[in-house]
């Protein structure tokens, strides 16, 4: 690719993510679940103007369109992703300078922020945002070095053989980090041999690495495979001891763990440094980083402990919560980085439920760029995303004011020289109705600035992890095609999760239609910004009117109600969609219902027939292939009827979440996502492919100490057999915790450990017998998410997941979160 330039500042792979439009290239790439190509027009229209295309999706039509956007420049290659990938690799050849890279299969992200935090006083450090380390991911992080940079921090994963290759050039790392390995992506590689060989493939030209010798699986490849491409490569391992293990032999540091203590040995020295964590998988990540530091020189065990001491947890993620006065506040209070920025201001860029966006944002740290060049540039950024008020903490931004006051299109700015003196003298009651985007560097603590903004509830949460959601919406979008459209439930609150910002998320995505139950929760969602069409399961004449205010689509089930619904309407041009019942028997029409149906639609040529549809009554199970089967046939034959009657055809859709699994050649137009979206494979075919989007956790609000004989709770249900540890939990069956999981019948998760409940259930608090785990007051409880899957507490009472995730209380607080 020797004559491709590209020159503008900002390098784009999601058309929803474009902050500076004339600043942009946008790289259109063909992806598993969309075709970057699709979104030109849409961007071209938003003032970009620089485009990479690959030249197979240039059909005779997409020419000619492209035609017509005289100002564009195109440029066209064999791959988009390659070409982005070779221009990032030549970006990396043009800098002398040391570069980590780490990989692994856990651990990558915390090790890169610690070494980062760790490095940070010798030197201006270029990293990876977040966990930006995939294939398109990777080049834009590398992207990031220019000529101020002294050190870059770049970690890299895969998932399929190959995709190394790629990624090696593009980070070229002096230095490796290889973490661990373990089960993850293990379903892309033949055996967990190949995919630490395939992960080795990015240190063929490192000059050094480290790694730990005991995970010997590693130790064998390193050895075997890399020593033969790179025999000149530095291999630099360490070995932990624990209670119930021996060192590696021959390991170049040996070490050791007693309670916080840390004792590393090597020939050239010893080292003894108190830990700042002591979580196992905590302790292996400091060990790299410690390594780590000895390697680039830091050998001074003073400074070594100097720069633990300063050591702090990584928050993984963007956390949406909500706060005081209508307000929705971005928790992104413990990172603060350009790239980070960005990402964090597109997040803010998708709360469109919310008029006015506010952004709280301190000194940017580390940033490689003059303070001039560094916040002229975030000026820009503000005022592109069209940012109503900015307040600006700490010495360097405010002596920049001029930056983000001078715009034409410049927020309302104040500045403020720290935290303290922001929460003494601003009024908060000022930021009423808007999305708040609290982004600061670590030193600055924003995280008093949130506790202030956030409402205040009790301890019960519920987490939705948006990634999980995206990745279960992107898994049925694989199943069934790109050519197939995707209708998502979001009723009962999005399954108990949030309607409106699970439909937020879901727009992001284009899903094609929404669907909830009733009308006001359509009008829930018009109203938070939602302009996806959206059904309304069910109808009544008395919300006709709202249903054609707000533009929601109406099933129509029955003659009577499709009577009703059409003479309400008049003449005007509206869209509904008909049920069909083939077998569940509770709503729908019947065969013979049908000629009135079509003689009706065809006096009344204003109602449109957007789609059509049924719904499987055992998808879910086996046992009920045969007649799924002859539903299916059923269906086809009614649609058939109408098509010939109507002389036009609907959408057809027949699938729900368990029938996209299981009958994925009855796909038909559209399929219908419901519990799958929320982490409940229902067919229990490809259960591992869902992941968990929900996680209820709670908190211990007092232990006590009780001796045998005695009891607890009402009706003195639980009578202690023996003496125990009695933890009361703040989750009671006002908040959606089942009575029936009372007297032992349901577990929690504490520290780690499952603690069973004893005697009944109250209205707001439980309690568990923790004798068994390590536990405090204060300390957090998971009710269900990943280690307590809902399925098993659901199977415990007999019942189905649906409940229970619908059954958790509006008065439990959501936190939404992106990893």
């Amino acid at each position: 690719m020797p004559d491709l330039t590209i020159d503008a500042p900002y390098w784009v792979t999601d058309s929803r993510q474009v902050i500076v439009p004339d600043q942009s290239v946008f790289f259109a790439i063909r992806g598993e679940h969309h075709d970057g190509h699709d979104y030109i027009s849409e961007l071209y229209r938003k003032g970009v103007r620089q485009f990479v295309v690959e030249m197979a999706a240039l059909t005779p039509e997409r020419r000619a369109e492209l035609a017509g956007y005289s100002e564009a420049q195109f440029t066209e290659v064999d791959s988009s992703l390659r070409a982005l990938q070779e221009l990032a690799a030549r970006h990396r050849s043009q800098f002398r300078i040391p570069v980590i890279g780490i990989t692994g299969s856990n651990g990558k992200t915390i090790v890169k922020e610690w070494l980062a935090q760790l490095l940070a006083s010798s030197y201006v450090i270029a990293k990876s945002p977040r966990s930006y380390n995939s294939q398109v991911g990777v080049p834009l992080s590398v992207r990031q070095l220019n000529e101020t940079h002294t050190l870059g921090i770049f970690e890299a994963g895969i998932s399929k053989p190959h995709e190394m290759q790629a990624l090696q050039p593009i980070i070229r790392p002096t230095l490796g980090i290889f973490t661990n390995i373990g089960t993850a992506h293990d379903e892309g590689f033949r055996s967990r041999k190949q995919k630490v060989a395939e992960k080795l493939r990015l240190f063929t030209q490192t000059e050094t690495l480290i790694y730990r010798k005991d995970y010997t699986n590693i130790d064998e490849e390193i050895n075997l495979l890399l020593r033969a491409v790179n025999p000149t490569i530095r291999l630099i391992h360490w070995s932990l001891r624990t209670d119930k293990s021996t060192p590696a032999k021959n390991a170049v540091y040996q070490a050791q763990v007693k309670g916080d203590c840390l004792t590393l040995t090597a020939e050239h020295g010893h080292w003894r440094l108190q830990l700042p964590f002591t979580d196992p998988a905590s302790v292996e990540n400091i060990i790299h980083c410690v390594v780590a530091l000895l390697t680039l020189g830091v050998l001074d065990e003073s400074r070594l402990q100097s720069r633990l001491n300063r050591l702090r947890s990584v928050s993984m993620r963007l956390e949406l919560k909500e706060g005081m006065n209508g307000c929705t506040i971005i928790d992104d209070s413990y990172n603060n980085d350009m790239a980070g920025l960005q990402l964090a201001l597109n997040f803010l860029h998708q709360q469109i439920n919310r008029g006015r966006k506010v952004v709280i944002l301190s000194d940017v740290l580390q940033s490689g760029q003059r303070d001039d060049e560094l916040y002229q540039q975030i000026g820009r950024l503000l005022a592109e995303q069209g940012v109503s008020q900015f307040i600006g903490i700490g010495p360097v931004i405010g002596r920049n004011a001029d930056a983000f006051t001078a715009l034409p299109d410049a927020p309302e700015c104040v500045f403020y020289p720290g935290t303290d003196q922001f929460l003494t003298e601003f009024p908060l009651s000022r930021l009423h109705d808007s999305a708040i985007l609290v982004k600061g560097a670590r030193p600055f603590s924003f995280e008093r600035i949130v506790n202030r903004l956030q409402r205040k509830v009790h301890g019960t949460v519920l987490e939705i992890n948006l990634d999980a959601l995206t990745h279960n919406l992107n898994y049925y979008r694989g199943k069934v095609g790109p050519g197939t459209k995707l209708m998502v439930m979001v009723k009962a609150f999005a399954y108990g999760s949030g309607s409106a910002e699970v439909a937020q998320l879901l727009q992001f995505h284009r899903v094609d239609y929404l669907a909830v139950a009733y009308a006001d929760e359509g009008v829930f969602l018009r109203q938070n910004g939602i302009d996806r069409p959206i059904m309304i399961m069910n109808p009544a004449p008395e919300t006709f009117r709202t249903l054609i205010e707000y533009n929601l689509e109406p099933e129509l089930y029955s003659a009577r109600i499709l009577k009703e619904f059409g003479d309400f309407a008049g003449t005007g041009q509206v869209k509904i969609h008909l049920k069909l019942d083939t077998g569940m028997h509770r709503l729908g029409f019947l065969p013979n219902d049908l000629p009135e149906v079509i003689a009706y639609l065809n006096d009344h040529p204003n109602l449109r027939v957007a789609s059509v549809f049924s719904h499987l009554v055992g998808a879910d199970e086996a046992q009920f292939n045969p007649f799924s089967r002859e539903q299916y046939e059923q269906f086809m034959k009614g649609v058939a009827t109408l098509e010939n009657g109507l002389g036009y055809r609907p959408i057809r859709h027949l699938l729900n979440s368990a029938g996209i699994v299981r009958f994925p050649e009855f796909k038909l137009d559209m399929v219908r996502v419901g519990i799958g979206l929320y982490g409940v494979e229902a067919s229990q075919l490809e259960k591992a492919q869902v992941r968990p989007v929900g996680t209820l956790k709670t908190v211990i609000s007092q232990i006590k100490e009780l001796k045998a004989g005695e009891t607890v709770g009402y009706s003195r249900r639980g009578v202690l057999n023996q003496e125990a540890r009695i933890a009361t939990i703040a989750v009671g069956y006002a908040d959606g915790y089942d009575r029936r999981l009372g007297n032992g019948v349901g577990q929690v998760l504490v520290n780690g450990v499952l603690c069973p409940t004893v005697g009944n259930v109250c209205m707001d608090m439980t309690m568990i017998d923790v004798t068994q785990a390590p536990a405090l007051e204060g300390d957090d409880v998971i009710v269900f998410g990943e280690e307590m899957p809902i399925t098993t507490l659901a199977a415990r009472i007999g019942t189905i997941p649906y409940e229970l995730l619908t059954g958790v209380s509006e008065r439990v607080k959501r936190v939404f979160y992106k990893e």
